[in-house]
């Protein structure tokens, strides 16, 4: 059984948006908020309550620092407003890094959307703009058989906020969800890595002010931005999600 606490660091691939960076700091603290929520509702009979999660932040965007592996037992890679096939220098340092961890066997990984993306930028598979636009707010996604193991549920609904996608699974990896958008919502290998496309940790107020402001600027006309607005308050399964990602960081 890893030991506890669980260090995780989560690397913040940029900074949300004012109201949520108010409330929460950077993205680091948006995750340990849905962490802690996760870890106080999983009835896992060892890891007892949020105190059993040590949870740091590291700016990889601007500041380009990074923790050393030794003090950590999994890194959390953020979304981001940047593209994750882009060949910007902090973004191929990200690569490279994911590269190093994804050679040894005691560091595991979690990428949620960008960091989704990320992960399999870094395992060799394309990454690029979907030919379907965008998808975003409360989304139903179908879940393969493993994907029904992994987070005990039929069915998941989650936030969304892309229009860039993995095309194709990296060999030797576990399909966990799909929508009709996006074949790769979700992509696992035992002990490794888990990922999803979607946002776990976003909930309505913070996807109301991405919403708002990307309609502002004139990335969503506005019959996409009432579409999406309308399933802003559905129901989503962002805790159901963490408490898998801390199960997978707690397999023997």
């Amino acid at each position: 059984m890893p030991q506890l606490p669980l260090r995780i660091a989560v690397l913040e691939c940029g900074a949300p948006l004012p109201k949520t960076a108010s409330k929460y700091g950077g993205y680091g603290g948006v995750f340990k908020a849905l962490l802690n929520s996760a870890a106080d509702t999983l009835s896992h009979p060892v890891l007892s309550s949020s105190s059993d999660l040590a949870i740091t932040s590291f700016d990889v965007e601007n500041a380009q620092v990074y923790p050393s592996l030794e003090d950590i037992d999994a890194i959390l890679i953020t979304g981001s407003k940047f593209n994750a096939f882009d060949n910007d220098p902090w973004i191929v340092k990200l690569v490279e890094f994911v590269q190093v961890i994804l050679k040894q066997r005691r560091v595991r990984i979690i990428g949620v959307c960008f960091g989704h993306q990320i992960v399999g930028r870094a395992m060799g598979v394309k990454v690029y703009r979907s030919e379907e636009g965008w998808e975003a707010s409360v989304t139903a996604m179908d879940l393969t058989k493993r994907g029904q193991e992994i987070f005990g549920k039929s069915a998941l609904a989650l936030h969304q906020m892309h229009r860039d996608i993995v095309y194709e699974y990296p060999e030797g990896v576990e399909a966990l969800a799909y929508t009709e958008k996006c074949a790769v919502q979700g992509m696992y290998v035992s002990k490794r890595f888990i990922t999803v496309q979607g946002h776990p940790e976003f909930n309505e107020e913070i996807v109301r002010e991405i919403l708002d402001t990307r309609h502002t600027l004139g990335i969503f006309d506005a019959a996409t931005y009432q579409e999406m607005l309308a399933r802003v308050d559905k129901y989503q399964d962002g805790v159901v999600v963490a408490q898998a990602f801390l199960r997978f960081l707690l397999e023997e």
